[in-house]
């Protein structure tokens, strides 16, 4: 391995773990924020208890959440110096401003939401829950720009004297056709996750041994809104993905083509849902294929042609040349791993559909205030957090793998991007130090939402008017080991 192939395996590995706290985080804080409006507007104590108690999980998460995006930040300088040299004008400034805003527009206010219990109104409670939400939706939506303009450069102008990318026009950058498909596509999925969790842990809860039926009616609440979330959301990502498709179709012709490795142009083209072929993905030998579904998804029209990879690579190896000396997915290539794009892209669509289906099932078999507790029914709602959480590392898989070889497309290849001093022994002491710290972190989170879940909600205490402390439940959320 080269230092490109090291680089390339530390961002993927830091980035994908990252990712799987995002969007519980995003979606969870929607959630609690929910559940405490409904207290605030019903009075009704269930809502508080799994305001709190779901409370006590996002926060747990939030925490290595941002712990392990400020590492992930760090390699822009560590191994991907030329990128940040080349780039950092345009992609620089939403990071920046994300930082700045967004950020510290969470954390500012999930301080207030953590310490402001006794000490705020509960309007006004509820009201820091909500913009703790919208400070995560800032974040995703500067992040997603920056990575739009990956997939999709606008906005700036080459200066061939710095040898940089320049930003002359940051409204572009922020409202890129790539971004603004991209971000409620994202946001959907993180929904889906989030309520997942909330389904997993609430229908676990309900059903195991011990619990009174008070608790059980309150975790039935949980089950049932988590799956009307995963569920409507669930309906969103595919409408927008639907959307996404036609315009990463426009805009990277060759990340469709090798979504679903068609080599030769065809109009109308088929879509297959299971295909065996060589491993370089280059001869089919079996497929199972929907007629004319791959033409909807990419063009909006049941016959619309979508350019092949062989066609594609000539374009571009005409457009922007070849680089005999490359030796890593040679620019004269310019095709991604066919099979990896292929897979993940299945996997990313089966395991968002499956999530959905298992949400409209659960609404099911619980409607009526019917609590099931067949192991089975356990189970399955045990294991659904992993179906969105896979669906979207899968997803960024395929984002960033079908973009190959760029980096930036059409401006900048991936082993253009690396830093040029960096060493094969620095890069594998990184990727090895960042990966068991990583392992670490993950014990970590897996032990800590393990050891509240199994506590439970917390009972509900009515406040004593005669006591100078109140409801001793209306302090910070406070963690006991």
């Amino acid at each position: 391995m080269d230092v490109v192939d090291i680089a390339r395996w530390q961002f993927g590995v830091i980035t994908v773990y990252h990712f799987l706290f995002v969007p519980i985080t995003i979606g969870l804080s929607a959630i609690i924020a929910g559940y405490e409006t409904a207290w605030v507007r019903t009075r009704n104590p269930h809502w508080l208890r799994l305001t709190r108690f779901f409370g006590k999980l996002f926060l747990i998460n939030f925490a290595i959440g941002v712990v392990t995006g400020i590492v992930q930040e760090f390699q822009f300088g560590m191994n991907w110096s030329d990128y940040s040299r080349f780039v950092g004008d345009v992609f620089g400034a939403p990071l920046a401003i994300e930082g700045l805003l967004a950020f510290f527009l969470e954390s500012t206010f999930l301080g207030l939401w953590i310490f402001g219990w006794d000490r705020l109104s509960p309007r006004v409670h509820a009201a820091c829950i909500w913009l703790v939400h919208i400070g995560t939706l800032f974040s995703a939506y500067f992040i997603l720009a920056a990575n739009s303009w990956m997939q999709h450069p606008v906005g700036y102008r080459f200066n061939p004297e710095t040898g940089r990318a320049e930003m002359n026009d940051f409204a572009a950058v922020l409202f890129n056709k790539v971004q603004l498909v991209t971000f409620p596509h994202t946001v959907l999925a993180a929904y889906m996750t989030g309520a997942a969790f909330v389904v997993g842990v609430a229908f676990w809860s309900m059903c195991r041994k011990g619990a009174s039926s008070d608790d059980r009616s309150m975790y039935l609440r949980a089950v049932r809104t988590g799956a009307a979330v995963l569920l409507v959301a669930g309906i969103g990502v595919a409408v927008s993905g639907d959307v996404q498709g036609k315009v990463m179709t426009e805009v990277q012709p060759m990340k469709m083509a090798a979504a679903e490795a068609l080599y030769e142009t065809e109009h109308p083209a088929d879509f297959s849902l299971f295909t065996i072929g060589s491993l370089d993905g280059s001869e089919e030998r079996f497929s199972i294929k929907v007629p004319n579904l791959l033409s909807f998804l990419a063009t909006g029209s049941t016959s619309g042609e979508v350019v092949g990879i062989n066609d594609l690579r000539a374009e571009y190896q005409e457009t922007y040349g070849s680089d005999p000396g490359a030796t890593y997915y040679s620019p004269s290539d310019y095709t991604p791993v066919i099979p990896l794009a292929y897979w993940t892209f299945r996997l990313m669509i089966g395991m968002g559909l499956a999530a959905a289906a298992a949400a409209a099932l659960i609404l099911w078999v619980t409607r009526k205030g019917r609590i099931p507790v067949s192991r089975r029914w356990v189970w399955l709602a045990v294991a659904l957090p992993l179906l969105p959480l896979g669906a979207n590392s899968f997803a960024w898989i395929f984002t960033e793998m079908g973009r190959q070889p760029w980096a930036v497309f059409g401006l900048m290849t991936t082993e253009r991007a690396v830093s040029p001093g960096v060493s094969v022994l620095e890069a594998s002491i990184s990727l090895i130090a960042l990966t068991l710290l990583y392992a670490v972190l993950m014990v970590i989170e897996v032990k800590l939402l393990l050891t509240f879940v199994a506590k439970g909600a917390a009972p509900y205490i009515e406040p004593d008017p005669e006591s100078p402390d109140g409801d001793p439940h209306d302090r910070p959320l406070a963690f006991a080991y």
